[in-house]
């Protein structure tokens, strides 16, 4: 089932989980999805759209979610895997194998975007503009965006000369200047158009 912006979300009996990934649009690094069931005796305020957020604010609600949340799970997807599966296959792979990981299991999985979860062991419900709209999908936004930034911090640490800590592996003209200068790494992903391009002319 999918959700838009101009429907209600359904009610759901049992546990809900919350799910969502960060990293589809970079050139370089993981694809990195979390879900997250919440605790509703432990509320968390300042939930949002991790997009909507600073680092700082990511970074404190981060620590209340892993804290406080009933479930948490992180699932990452390499750059290799992300080039035989295709980015948005992948991304949903790494999605559902979050949302398998929890414990205790959840009884439905509100899916942010407008595709549920192919093959998941429960129902999923797409939810557009989700982690805006579901507290779960929210923190699951958040935890899944602190995750791969902290992967990037990382890789720019070995391989400093792109500047991932300050682009994050997306296609802006820094990152373009430096895949020009150096060529693609090891974690760029091979399948996406500027990374294939310059392959093809060297």
């Amino acid at each position: 089932m999918k959700i838009t912006l101009q429907d209600e979300l359904p009610a759901v009996a049992g546990l809900l989980a919350g799910t969502d990934e960060a990293g589809r649009g970079p050139l370089v690094g993981n694809v990195v999805a979390a879900a997250v069931i919440l605790d509703p005796e432990r509320p968390i305020d300042g939930l949002d759209d991790s997009k909507k957020l600073t680092a700082k604010r990511r970074e404190a609600l981060y620590d209340q979610i892993m804290s406080r949340a009933l479930a948490c799970a992180v699932v990452s997807v390499s750059p290799q895997q992300i080039d035989e599966m295709n980015i948005l296959q992948a991304s949903l792979y790494a999605m559902r194998t979050a949302a398998e990981q929890l414990a205790p299991r959840p009884d439905h999985v509100f899916v942010d975007g407008n595709k549920t979860l192919p093959d998941c062991f429960c129902d999923t419900t797409a939810i557009i503009k989700g982690d805006s709209r579901v507290a779960e999908i929210s923190a699951a936004s958040i935890i899944a965006k602190v995750e791969r930034d902290r992967q990037m911090i990382a890789l720019h640490e070995q391989y400093p000369q792109y500047g991932f800590d300050g682009h994050k592996g997306y296609p802006t003209r820094a990152h373009f200047a430096a895949l020009e200068e150096h060529g693609p790494c090891p974690e760029h992903r091979r399948s996406f158009g500027p990374v294939r391009r310059l392959l093809e002319l060297v």
